[in-house]
This record gives structure tokens, C-alpha cells and sequence, in this order.
């Protein structure tokens, strides 16, 4: 790994906009995209999805550790495939700029029948960016995603909230949770890589992840 900044993505909860986020972030930083472990093949991966929105050329997307055909949790999908997840191929890949790492789903999500994906986030050393949807639901699910990540020493860069405006969630989340808001990206309703780039720019403050 080289001493460029990067970025653990983590959501709270599947299917949240998480990718999205990292489309964007990867974008605004002009950094390299890597998604350790991909399960499910069907549709166009979360790697070709932050490639599109996040305008990012081949080389900056890296090769996934694992590519599981079964859409489900890592271990699950890994037994159906016949594969076992080893850690230890969960190497950073070299870069030369910053780099948005995006986890396969929610902190607690386990590889195996024996480890979680948070206990390998732990042991990367690295800033992780919770994003948070702000419909109800989310202040228990962020609150638990904290608790995990601050009993295994993990740094906090912050929570990074998708969906329409909640003001008292977002403060709750944040004064109870003791972290950082960076920002709120809203829903875009005719996504493209132009329009996600500007919603971005207007919600968030780059030199929050410098």
C-alpha cells in the first residue's frame, strides 16, 4: 500500500446507496474503487456500477479478492459457490492515489462461519465512512455499527447520511453517537454520473476527507 489516504465504506444496512456513495466519493477524490468480496454476478457488479457514476477508467477500479455468483451474505454465497473466503487474500491493493474501499454490506456481515467482515476492517487500521439512510429505522442501526466499529478500535471518519432530509435523526445519530455528519446525499432521480457528481459537491465539503 502506498501513503495514499484511503476510505473503508460500510453501510448500516443493505441497499441503502451505499455504492452510490462511493461512486460519488471516488469521483470527488479522483481515487481508485476496490470492492473485496462481490456476491452476485446476475446484474452489473457494484464495481461496474462506481465505474459508470464515478466516471472511473478501468485502471482505477481494482480486481475483487472474491467473486461469489449467489446474491446473499459473503459466507453464504461462499458455501454455495464451493469457495472458502481466506482473510488473508483481503490484502490492500497497491495504489498510487487515494482509495474508496467499499465492504459487502453492513459491519457485521460475516465471511464465514467464524469471522466477521468488521474483525477484517479492524485490522486494515483504517478510517471507515458509516452511510446511513435517514428513514426511521436508522438511528438503532447506526448506534450498533458505532458500538461495533469503537469496541475494535476502529477509527471514524464520520456518517454520511443518503435520503431526504431528517434533521432530528441526523443530530440524534450524531450527538448520541458522538461522530461527525459529513453530509446528507439526497435521492437523485435521473442518476448519471453528471447529476451524482453535483449532488455531491452541493451536500458535502471535500476537504472533509482530505
Amino acid at each position: 500500500m502506498s501513503g495514499q489516504r484511503a476510505f473503508v465504506i460500510a453501510g448500516t444496512d443493505t441497499g441503502i446507496g451505499k455504492t452510490v456513495f462511493a461512486a460519488a466519493l471516488a469521483n470527488a477524490l479522483a481515487a481508485d474503487y476496490w470492492k473485496p468480496i462481490q456476491a452476485g454476478l446476475d446484474e452489473p457488479t457494484d464495481s461496474d456500477v462506481v465505474a459508470s457514476l464515478g466516471r472511473l477508467s478501468p485502471g482505477r477500479v481494482h480486481a475483487e479478492a472474491y467473486r461469489l455468483q449467489t446474491p446473499a451474505s459473503p459466507h453464504l454465497a461462499a458455501e454455495l459457490d464451493g469457495v472458502e473466503i481466506d482473510v488473508a487474500r483481503l490484502c490492500l491493493p497497491a495504489h498510487d492515489r487515494p482509495l474508496v474501499i467499499e465492504l459487502a454490506g453492513g459491519l457485521l456481515v460475516p465471511l464465514s462461519r467464524t469471522v466477521l467482515q468488521v474483525d477484517v476492517v479492524a485490522g486494515w487500521r483504517l478510517p471507515v465512512i458509516l452511510v446511513a439512510r435517514t428513514s426511521l429505522g436508522t438511528i438503532n442501526h447506526t448506534l450498533l455499527s458505532l458500538e461495533a466499529l469503537r469496541s475494535r478500535d476502529v477509527s471514524i471518519a464520520g456518517v454520511a447520511f443518503v435520503g431526504d432530509q431528517n434533521v432530528d435523526t441526523e443530530e440524534t445519530v450524531c450527538a448520541i453517537g458522538g461522530v461527525r455528519r459529513l453530509g446528507r446525499l439526497p435521492v437523485v432521480e435521473q442518476l448519471t454520473s453528471a447529476s451524482l457528481a453535483q449532488a455531491f459537491t452541493a451536500h458535502y465539503d471535500l476537504e472533509d476527507f482530505r
